[in-house]
């Protein structure tokens, strides 16, 4: 029905083109779903896109309706997350996490940008790069000449073992 990795910024319409979709007066998508045989609906969540709200809803179809739900991107249905029950909190989560996986990252074009799904990178710094960032004022190009020089094999690492992690943890940015 439409474009699962486009983000969408248009502004006024109050109904969607994607089912279960609605758009608040303020500018935010909504996402809801009828119970089947019942009139109560779940509230699925608020979110910054329709493709957001519509993957939400996806979940939700999927989880009552199972091969028979009209969803909205029907190219995902093996991809969608699964609520680990029929309540409605865990409904929210699996929606949730659907609808998260169509965020575009801030600050990118409607035409796509690459995501930011990096894990957080540990930097660490040899006594010599601590001492030389301490002696030398931060605009000088000779201190990052100089930091760039040194071995940098072990500058950048994901790998952090329990142990450095707890010394981590004590050290002070303040301490030498």
């Amino acid at each position: 029905m439409g474009e699962p990795n486009s983000c969408s910024s248009s502004h006024g319409a109050a109904s969607s083109t994607y089912r279960g979709v609605r758009k608040r007066k303020w500018g935010k998508w909504v996402s809801e779903i009828r119970e089947p045989g019942k009139k109560a609906r779940i509230w699925l969540g608020s979110f910054e896109t329709p493709e957001m709200a519509a993957a939400a809803y996806d979940v939700a179809a999927l989880h009552f309706r199972g091969r028979e739900a009209r969803l909205n991107f029907p190219e995902l249905v093996n991809t969608l997350p699964r609520p680990a029950s029929s309540d409605a909190d865990d409904i929210r989560v699996a929606a949730h996490e659907a609808a998260l996986r169509l965020r575009c990252p801030a600050g990118t074009a409607e035409n796509g940008g690459s995501g930011s799904n990096m894990a957080p990178v540990t930097v660490r710094l040899s006594p010599s790069q601590i001492q030389a960032i301490n002696e030398v004022p931060l605009d000088s190009p000779t201190m990052w000449m100089q930091m760039a020089s040194e071995d940098q094999s072990e500058l950048f690492s994901n790998e952090t073992n329990d142990n450095e992690w707890e010394a981590m943890q004590s050290d002070s940015l303040w301490d030498p």
